[in-house]
């Protein structure tokens, strides 16, 4: 297998030092807009660098895009870029004959009129509006396989396959107790996906009444975390798995909720309420005449890198499948987890906790793509593999899952 990986952030750089412990592929390409950071990225892999290529690429550029797959010879392309990139950097693959894969999918466009009761376009809908084209060519779009989605729907997969004979909710839960010095504010993930998926009308699937939405950070719910986390209130927020998990397993009621704190939800309604959550271009004075800027990338701009904060991180991070239903007659309900420690990230990778838990996902679907334990055409989501191969793979990676009943 050869891969061409582009995005040299944190989950990228993140995803180049798991890859280089795992012999299943033959050659890692790491493109970034930013030679210098993809530069980086292969020499701080030191030893392990041989199998791996730094290159420049810009993401929205679709025709540089398939050049620089088709002169490495890659046979998949995994995008660790933010969202705006997916659509470009999917149909380039496709053009390609290559495979895909990436960690969030397509953006949604709320409803026009109707934001907060309507669902308009959901996440990953122009991608799955392509799945009958990429099943003609005989090609796999892996689409939201990183932790959230990813991981939480191999979860969901799992507890339908093997723990519940009925499924009357799963719900995606999210905490942390991350603390970081010398910061008032630093969010531990991309800041500008963070604004899109919290501020975003969420999103709730009921099998009575499909798909709708509500007011962002909408039913407040406090869920208790495990290994030391404890209790933490938890909001709704726009996420893939909402989409993905009701194509694939029969569930009654699907939500995802994500821990963000009040101090963080204060801070997300200000850039909302300041208009600095936009994407659209304004006129910015400068020195040199004017400039067309994106507020939103503004606010990225002066945030500090989330991949250079680990140093100053503390705590754990968890990720998990909160699922109740039935089983032989008897009402169950589990939580299905992942928990990555910071101190243990750092200490045994160089990242950060929450980089690394998203980045060790899509280097394990890789790995059972290339063994072939993991086969498929058209644009899929991770519900619609065998569970068990992937999380069997992930206690080898030495990060083990966990099941707490309730």
């Amino acid at each position: 297998m050869r891969i061409l990986l582009i995005g040299a952030g944190g989950v990228g750089t993140a995803i180049t030092r798991i890859a280089a412990r795992r012999p299943f592929f033959d050659h890692m390409v790491i493109a970034d807009y930013d030679l210098p950071r993809a530069k980086a990225a292969v020499a701080a892999l030191g030893e392990q660098a041989d199998r791996f290529t730094p290159a420049r690429i810009d993401a929205a550029d679709r025709a540089a895009v398939i050049a620089l797959l088709k002169e490495h010879r890659c046979d998949v392309l995994l995008n660790a870029t933010d969202p705006r990139y997916v659509l470009p950097l999917f149909d380039a693959a496709l053009a390609a004959d290559a495979d895909y894969l990436d960690m969030a999918m397509s953006m949604s466009r709320p409803h026009p009129d109707r934001p907060y009761e309507e669902v308009g376009v959901k996440l990953g809908d122009d991608q799955f509006a392509r799945d009958g084209e990429w099943a003609a060519r005989g090609r796999l779009a892996l689409v939201g396989m990183g932790v959230e989605p990813g991981l939480a729907d191999v979860f969901a997969r799992y507890a339908a396959d093997e723990l519940f004979d009925e499924i009357e909710e799963i719900g995606i839960r999210d905490g942390a107790n991350l603390t970081v010095d010398g910061y008032e504010f630093a969010p531990s993930f991309n800041i500008w996906t963070t604004i899109e998926e919290c501020l975003n009308p969420p999103l709730i699937y009921e099998k009575e009444r499909g798909w709708y939405t509500t007011e962002p950070f909408s039913e407040p719910e406090v869920f208790d975390f495990p290994d030391g986390i404890g209790p933490v209130e938890c909001v709704n927020v726009e996420h893939e798995e909402v989409v993905l998990v009701p194509r694939w397993i029969p569930a009654q009621r699907v939500t995802f909720k994500y821990g963000l704190g009040e101090d963080f939800i204060g801070k997300l309604k200000t850039l909302r309420a300041l208009g600095v959550d936009s994407t659209e271009p304004v006129s910015v004075r400068t020195d040199d005449g004017t400039a067309r800027v994106a507020p939103r990338d503004v606010v990225a701009a002066v945030l500090p890198d989330p991949a250079g904060l680990g140093e100053r991180m503390h705590g754990k991070t968890c990720a998990g499948t909160w699922v109740k239903g039935v089983k032989d007659g008897r009402p169950r309900e589990v939580y299905l987890y992942h928990v990555v420690d910071n101190q243990w990230s750092m200490r045994e990778y160089g990242s950060q906790a929450v980089v690394w838990q998203t980045a060790v996902n899509p280097v394990v679907a890789l790995e059972l793509l290339a063994n072939g334990a993991w086969k498929g055409t058209g644009v899929l989501g991770p519900e619609a593999f065998e569970p068990r191969p992937f999380l069997d793979l992930l206690v080898e990676y030495g990060s083990p899952w966990q099941l707490r009943e309730h």
